[in-house]
């Protein structure tokens, strides 16, 4: 029952937060995350260390559902538009990051294996702030029909990064000879698994629709296989990201309906974002701040100009509309979960450098969501692309 009354507390906080925040025209994504601060640990106290580790899965669920949504972007019909521009802008947004934050990390003198795996943690985005403004404001437009795909698309790639970058950066700091199959085919073999399993239960709901009929039962069917996958990504190690993006993604291109039963589970899974975006401000760890020194402030400025560069650079390739070219950078500032997850993984796989890639990346984090947020709706804003208040 403890838990039903944090979990009460956090809601409340956050919708209390909303009321002051719309006074500044801040979206609710920051609402929420300077409601999770108030509360957690680092101020209030009101939510513990303790107390915040326990409610991880309501983290897990949330992502997997955020993925799930984001699936719904990747319809052919789109991709038939998008598809190539989508792959360009992702690839250049995501390989600007890491290689800029490589450079110009080990330009500054800091250690080769550091730098690796910093650069890769770089090349990941948030999807669930950006998909959180994007519903708030209800926009819609060039820059989002581009933005939506970019954000999901960019967590492979810095999954792949990150698998890539830890095992050279294992080998320089142990001495190891470079393994092609560790480095390369088992990071492969692990996207591709995730995406098949996704593709699986994303074909057994859309067939399940021949026996439920009724609306709440179909969208029963989703939430149950969401859940299902993330479990099976937790216990086979795979990404929950992925599995659930791929699941949503088949599951609307087999049901011409599908769109009625995404939008009543947005509506079930609205309060469950809020509560993703409170606890993830209660981990937000405000003394860190003081610690990241040099590395930290150059971790946060290069990331975020490796990302506005690359995507200005794959827009224009791409010959897309000037609000693309010029907003989709911004709308990408937002990095949490997937890069707070890899560096935890770092803290095991890189021990002489773990806990330093730790603290720079939950520093940026508060940085990042805090700032990212209210630099994705102005990025829409001037795009045009924002339709309600």
């Amino acid at each position: 029952m403890t838990v039903l009354l944090y979990l009460g507390l956090a809601m409340c906080a956050g919708l209390l937060m909303t009321r002051l925040t719309r006074l500044v025209h801040l979206p609710n994504v920051t609402a929420y995350l300077i409601a999770g601060v108030l509360i957690g640990p680092c101020v209030l106290h009101l939510l513990s260390k303790d107390t915040v580790s326990s409610l991880g899965l309501i983290t897990s669920v949330a992502l997997g559902f955020i993925a799930f949504s984001i699936g719904d972007q990747f319809r052919l019909e789109d991709m038939k538009k998008l598809g190539a521009t989508v792959l360009v802008v992702t690839l250049f947004e995501s390989v600007g990051a890491v290689i800029l934050v490589d450079i110009v990390t080990l330009v500054c003198g800091f250690p080769p294996a550091e730098c690796l795996v910093l650069g890769a943690l770089a090349g990941s985005t948030a999807p669930a702030a950006t998909l959180l403004v994007v519903r708030q404001y209800k926009a819609s437009g060039p820059l989002t029909s581009v933005l939506l795909p970019v954000v999901a698309a960019d967590d492979a790639t810095g999954l792949i990064a990150y698998s890539i970058s830890i095992s050279i950066a294992q080998g320089i700091a142990n001495g190891e000879a470079f393994s092609v199959v560790n480095t390369l085919l088992v990071p492969l073999l692990e996207i591709i698994l995730a995406l098949a399993i996704g593709a699986g239960l994303g074909f057994l709901v859309a067939l399940s629709h021949r026996w439920f009929h009724s609306h709440t039962n179909r969208m029963s069917i989703c939430i149950a296989a969401v859940f299902c996958a993330v479990a099976i990504a937790d216990h086979f190690g795979l990404s929950s990201l992925l599995m659930c993006m791929m699941l949503g993604a088949v599951y609307v291109n087999l049901r011409s309906d599908a769109e009625r039963i995404l939008n009543s589970v947005d509506d079930w899974t609205y309060p469950l974002f809020m509560l993703f975006f409170v606890i993830s401000g209660a981990q937000l760890d405000l003394f860190s701040l003081p610690k990241v020194g040099l590395l930290g402030v150059i971790y946060i400025i290069t990331r975020f100009s490796g990302k506005w560069l690359g995507s200005w650079l794959g827009a224009t390739i791409r010959k897309c509309p000037k609000v693309v070219k010029d907003g989709i950078g911004w709308a990408l500032m937002p990095q949490a979960g997937v890069a707070i997850g890899m560096a935890t993984l770092a803290v095991t796989q890189l021990p002489q450098y773990g806990s330093q890639i730790l603290t720079v990346i939950l520093s940026a984090t508060l940085v990042y969501e805090i700032v990212g947020p209210i630099a994705t709706k102005t990025a829409l804003q001037k795009a045009g692309e924002i339709h309600t208040n």
